[in-house]
């Protein structure tokens, strides 16, 4: 009983610390972060959104075509075919994007094949995502069950045919998540295209902050925006996975397989 008194005599004092804390706290993040300027620079900063969307969305759409080739490639039974995409996923994944960039956009000039900058941020990117869709689709094809291959050749289905209609589209269910978090990644990449002069996001903000001064609060604005673009595609991609994925999601979880 008397420990509870000396409890409830101290807890005041502790609450009126926390919030004078928290004052002192909120008072520094103000002095540092100027919201206010985040505020006014947001029209600008979303114009680089749109650029830097533009950009993800192309660089996706050709990753996700170009890796179904490299996964057929790299599962392919003709040995120099297989050779080189393999060679080609193991220098993309080997190698930082900012320097296939680089190479994209400045190394062609030297061979005379000159490109616009948003052309080459948008092949290099979609260069780079291929080979790690490449791998993503790579491992759904290998997990579906080979009897379903050998069912539809007994059926008289060419091989092609049991790819398209059996095995591939089974197999993109299953890559829905692991396909997500590539284009996740691949839309906070973008940001690297502001080295080769493309007016997205981080470029457009950069130039704010040269005029302001105010680096680290047109970083946290960059931060916000971002995240404000990752999560809504996060959240759309989750209810893709719901709509399309492996499992039901009427049955329990691990059951209800989709066919």
């Amino acid at each position: 009983m008397e420990s509870i008194n000396v409890v409830l005599a101290i807890l005041p004092k502790l609450l009126d610390g926390a919030k004078v804390l928290l004052n002192t706290l909120a008072n520094k993040i103000q002095n540092i972060i100027d919201f206010s300027l985040i505020y006014y620079s947001l029209p600008k900063l979303l114009e680089g959104a749109k650029v830097s969307l533009l950009i993800s969305l192309c660089s996706v759409i050709l990753g996700v075509s170009l890796g179904i080739l490299v996964a057929s490639g790299r599962l392919s039974k003709f040995r120099p075919i297989k050779a080189l995409s393999s060679a080609y996923v193991a220098f993309i994944r080997g190698t930082p994007m900012i320097v296939q960039i680089f190479i994209i956009h400045y190394g062609l000039a030297e061979f005379g094949l000159t490109l616009p900058a948003f052309a080459s941020g948008i092949i290099a990117l979609s260069l780079n995502s291929a080979a790690y869709m490449g791998e993503v689709f790579r491992g759904g094809i290998q997990s579906i069950d080979i009897g379903q291959t050998q069912a539809g050749l007994s059926l008289g289905l060419s091989p092609f045919q049991v790819f398209t209609y059996i095995v591939f589209p089974q197999a993109f269910r299953r890559v829905i998540p692991s396909m997500g978090n590539e284009m996740v990644t691949l839309t906070k990449d973008s940001s690297l295209v502001n080295f080769i002069a493309i007016a997205e996001l981080t470029y457009r903000a950069t130039l704010i902050a040269s005029r302001t001064y105010e680096y680290f609060t047109m970083y946290i604005g960059i931060a916000l925006v971002y995240f404000a673009i990752t999560f809504a595609l996060s959240q759309l991609l989750a209810l893709l996975e719901r709509r399309m994925g492996p499992y039901d999601s009427d049955s329990q979880p691990g059951k209800g397989l989709r066919r």
